[in-house]
């Protein structure tokens, strides 16, 4: 039997089934929770949840509270995700999203980080409790798909892997959308974006985060992450074969070279070749214990040069016009000589995006910063080429485009 109470009720020895709410108000991946701790039941009470539904046949009961069938509170689960998918998300600018977006990264993180160790220490994983991360990710992208995409490119070193998995979440669901697939599907994509390393919570940690080239024999055990965690999701409740088959063949090629299962062209679904474009566009951005990222436009252009026999081309190039060709954080170079760093893409042309305008080459200095639309009617600048602001000695670029909202 379930009871619907108000936190205030909360003791321990209760077993909590369902935290009333959305999942950004409290600091737990999953609502299903049994107290047992202090500490725990403080964080409850210090959140924004104001009720919970507790299962009186699991733990404590109280002596009032409004009842209901788990079946009904299944039902009502389902309408309000069918209520979610059904309102309309309106499109905003880069600045406008920066701030929720910069709050969702850091809850995700924080979820995906619980959510992995518990796989590390054997309890079977619930699709159905990180499905409000997805749709949390999902909103945002579809709001303005650079503000989380390129937040989350900027993870550190220490976090990689739970950071990494938000973000190839983020890539699916807006790769999804450009490849017009529909709401379940993104919302599958999103799911197996976010589960797609699961497996590497089963490598030691000292392997992962190496920071010299691995031996033959940890090469193989990183290698293994895929079946790892395959594994770990069949023994889970909930999981799609969509999240199982990203998980297990996201390192497959179209030429048959990948791993585990050497699968070759048609062999590989959609999603799976969805997934190795996101896993590896995310992975060479980003910074790794053992390299720097490379630069969002550069990767872009090296992993064309890859495209057909790694890449499916018709994938990639969907992938292309979802980040577009300089994404969001490239610094480029106008013809007039001036840097700017783009702050959003136009649907007018890849080629075109809007830019924030910051320095002078021809001067050696900066300028006050200008937002220029490079798709507008009337304007002669143009982007020439990417540059390299490590080499131009030029600091606290990405300050341009995160805005103060996202800043710590």
């Amino acid at each position: 039997m379930l009871k619907r109470i108000g936190v205030e009720h909360l003791r321990n020895g209760m077993f909590i089934h369902e935290l009333c709410g959305s999942w950004m108000d409290h600091p737990f991946w999953r609502s299903s929770i049994k107290l047992e701790d202090q500490k725990v039941l403080q964080q409850i009470l210090d959140s924004n949840v104001k009720e919970v539904w507790i299962d009186v046949s699991k733990g404590l009961d109280v002596a009032a509270g409004e009842s209901m069938e788990q079946s009904e509170i299944e039902d009502l689960r389902e309408a309000q995700v069918a209520k979610r998918s059904a309102t309309p998300v309106q499109k905003v600018s880069l600045e406008e999203e920066m701030g929720r977006a910069a709050k969702i990264c850091a809850t995700a993180r924080g979820a995906v980080s619980s959510m992995f160790q518990e796989a590390r220490m054997g309890k079977a994983l619930d699709t159905q409790h990180a499905l409000p991360i997805v749709e949390e990710i999902s909103s945002s992208v579809l709001r303005n798909p650079g503000a989380l995409i390129g937040l989350a490119r900027l993870k550190n070193k220490d976090d990689y892997t739970y950071m990494h998995s938000v973000a190839v979440c983020a890539l699916m669901v807006s790769l999804a959308r450009q490849l017009k697939l529909d709401d379940a599907q993104v919302r599958e994509a999103g799911m197996a974006g976010l589960l797609h390393d699961i497996g590497k919570m089963m490598i030691p940690s000292a392997i992962l985060n190496k920071p010299g080239k691995l031996t033959d024999p940890e090469f193989h055990a990183v290698k293994s992450h895929p079946e790892q965690g395959h594994k770990l999701l069949l023994a889970g409740s909930g999981v799609s074969e969509i999240t199982l088959d990203v998980c297990l063949h996201h390192h497959e090629k179209m030429s048959g070279t990948g791993y585990p299962h050497r699968l070759k062209g048609d062999e590989i679904s959609l999603f799976a070749r969805m997934g190795a474009v996101c896993d590896v566009y995310d992975a060479i951005t980003s910074d790794r214990p053992y390299k720097n990222g490379w630069d969002p436009s550069e990767s872009i252009r090296k992993m064309a040069e890859w495209s057909g026999p790694h890449f499916d081309p018709i994938v990639f190039q969907a992938f292309v016009k979802s980040i577009g060709i300089y994404p969001v954080g490239t610094v480029v170079k106008l013809e007039s000589g001036r840097l700017a760093v783009v702050i959003e893409q136009m649907e007018k042309s890849l080629l075109a995006p809007k830019v924030k305008v910051f320095y002078s080459t021809k001067a050696m200095s900066y300028l006050p910063p200008q937002i220029l639309d490079l798709s507008g009617p009337g304007l002669q600048d143009k982007i020439v080429g990417r540059e390299d602001v490590v080499k131009l000695g030029l600091k606290n670029v990405n300050d341009l485009w995160l805005g103060d909202a996202a800043r710590p």
